[in-house]
C-alpha cells in the first residue's frame, strides 16, 4: 500500500521515524510525508493550508493510505477522508498498531488480545455514531449507513465475553508460573520498547533447547525467538531455558512497548504482560544506539508502565553498545542516573558484556536458603538425591552410619518439597528412622 505519513507537533520538531517504522512494518510503503507545528484543529487536526498540502501529496502520489501519526476522533477522521480523494483510507497511529497487532496474532491469548483491543478502539466510535444517528443529524454518518444502537451494545457484550475467557487463561498461567518455581525454575522476563534487541538477547543467553510444550507448559509458548529488524516480530511470548550460577531459569521475551500508548491498548495486552509483572527478575532493555533525550524518555514510560503492577527487581541492560562510543555511554548513563541504578552495557549481537549480565542476573535472582536433610540410605533415597540435584544446588552428600546426609541451596518452596519427600521415606514399608 502506498502510503503518505502524517505528524503534527505543538512544538519543536517532528520526528517520523517512528511511524515510518510501524507503516513498514505493516507492510506498507512510505511514498510521502507531511508534516505540521502548531495546535491541533479540532475539525481536521491539521491547519486548513496543510491539509490542502496533505490532498496535493496524496493526488500527486497515487497514495492509497494517510496514516497520522496523531490519534485522531471519528469526526477529524470523517472530516479528512472528504478532503482526500476518494478511496483513500485514513487512519491514526493506534489503528494502524492494532492492524500490525491483528497480521502477527497466531495464538488465541494474542487473537483475543487484539480482538480486545480493536473493540475498546472501536467503542467510542460506535456511541459518537449512535448518538448522532438519535438525533438524526448524521443519518449515515462515515457513509456507513444507519447506525443501529444495538452496535454499541454488541460491542460492550464481546468486550466482556473475551475479558471472562482471557482472564480464564491468566488464572492458567498463573498455577502454571507456580508450577515453575515449585519446580525450582526462577522467572526472568525481557521487557522494554520494540526493537531493543530482547529477541537477539533472548538466543545469546538462553539454551538453544527451547521449552517443550509435552512438559505441561503453556502451548501458547513459541519455541524460537526470532531476532530482525520489523517492530513487534515479538507479539505472544517466546520462552526459553537458561542456567544461571547452577540456578534453572525460564527466560520469557514479551511484546515490545512503544511510545505513547493509551491506557486501554496497554490493557488489552495485560494477559501477555502478566509474564512481565509476576516474574522473578525483569531485564529493562534500552537501544543504547538512540540519541540520548530519546533513551531518557523511554526509561521514564517503561518505569511508568511497569511500576503500578511489577513486583520484581529490574535490571536495565543498555544494549547494542558496539554502535556508540564510550564517551556517549558515559553521557546517557549521566542523563538517566536518577531513573536507573548501575545499568548493564551489552551488545546482544555481538555477545559483548554477555557474562556480566549473567552475573548480575544471579545476584539479582531471589535468594536460595541453606538446608540439611539427613533421610535413611536406602534405594528409595536415591530418587530424592537425584531430584535435589535437578531442582537445588546441592553441595554435598555424606553416606554413612544407615543415613546419609544432603547439604544444599534452593528456594523455599523446594526445601519445603524436600522436607516433606525426607518425611514420606520414614514412612515407606522397610525403612526405618
Amino acid at each position: 500500500m502506498r502510503t503518505v505519513v502524517v505528524k503534527r507537533v505543538d512544538k519543536g520538531e517532528p520526528d517520523t521515524a517512528e511511524i515510518r517504522g510501524l507503516v513498514r512494518a505493516a507492510g506498507h510503503e512510505v511514498v510521502a510525508e507531511v508534516t505540521q507545528v502548531r495546535s491541533a484543529d479540532p475539525a481536521f487536526e491539521l491547519g486548513a493550508g496543510k491539509g490542502a498540502e496533505l490532498a496535493r501529496t496524496v493526488r500527486d502520489m497515487d497514495a492509497e493510505f494517510v496514516v497520522f501519526d496523531n490519534r485522531l476522533g471519528p469526526y477529524q477522521t470523517y472530516n479528512l477522508g472528504q478532503r482526500l480523494p476518494a478511496g483513500v483510507a485514513v487512519i491514526d497511529r493506534f489503528k494502524l498498531i492494532l492492524d500490525i497487532f491483528g497480521q502477527r496474532a497466531n495464538t488465541r491469548k494474542a487473537q483475543l488480545q487484539v480482538e480486545l483491543a480493536e473493540l475498546r478502539y472501536e467503542l467510542p466510535r460506535a456511541e459518537a455514531k449512535a448518538s448522532l444517528a438519535k438525533r438524526d443529524e448524521h443519518p449515515g454518518f462515515m457513509g456507513l449507513g444507519e447506525y443501529d444502537e444495538s452496535r454499541k451494545r454488541d460491542i460492550k457484550a464481546r468486550i466482556s465475553r473475551i475479558q471472562e475467557e482471557l482472564s480464564t487463561i491468566e488464572d492458567r498461567e498463573a498455577k502454571r508460573r507456580a508450577r515453575q518455581r515449585d519446580s525450582g525454575f526462577d522467572l526472568v522476563a525481557l521487557a522494554g520498547y520494540t526493537n531493543a534487541g530482547k529477541s537477539t538477547l533472548l538466543r545469546q543467553l538462553a539454551s538453544e533447547l527451547s521449552v517443550d510444550q509435552n512438559e505441561g507448559l503453556h502451548p501458547d509458548l513459541d519455541p524460537t525467538a526470532a531476532s530482525s529488524d520489523r517492530l513487534f516480530e515479538t507479539l505472544g511470548t517466546t520462552t526459553r531455558r537458561m542456567l544461571i550460577d547452577n540456578r534453572r531459569v525460564l527466560l520469557t521475551d514479551t511484546v515490545g512497548f512503544i511510545a505513547d500508548l493509551p491506557p486501554w491498548l496497554i490493557d488489552s495486552f495485560n494477559s501477555t504482560l502478566e509474564a512481565v509483572y509476576r516474574a522473578d527478575l525483569v531485564l529493562l532493555v534500552v537501544d543504547a544506539s538512540e540519541p540520548t533525550e530519546v533513551v531518557r524518555e523511554k526509561l521514564i514510560t517503561s518505569h511508568d508502565t511497569l511500576s503500578a503492577r511489577n513486583q520484581a527487581p529490574i535490571v536495565t541492560v543498555f544494549n547494542k553498545v558496539d554502535l556508540v562510543d564510550d564517551a556517549a555511554i558515559a553521557e546517557i548513563e549521566q542523563a538517566v542516573a536518577a531513573l536507573t541504578e548501575n545499568p548493564v552495557c551489552i551488545s546482544a549481537a555481538e555477545g559483548i558484556g554477555i557474562d556480566h549480565l549473567e552475573a548480575r542476573i544471579a545476584d539479582a535472582l531471589p535468594d536460595w536458603h541453606a538446608e540439611r536433610l539427613v533421610v535413611p540410605q536406602h534405594t528409595e533415597t536415591m530418587p530424592l538425591i537425584s531430584w535435589l540435584h535437578d531442582n537445588a544446588r546441592v553441595s554435598e552428600v555424606t553416606y554413612g552410619g544407615g543415613s546419609v546426609l544432603i547439604e544444599f541451596e534452593a528456594r523455599p518452596s523446594v526445601i519445603d518439597q524436600a522436607r516433606d519427600k525426607a518425611a514420606s521415606l520414614y514412612q515407606t514399608p522397610g525403612i526405618s528412622g
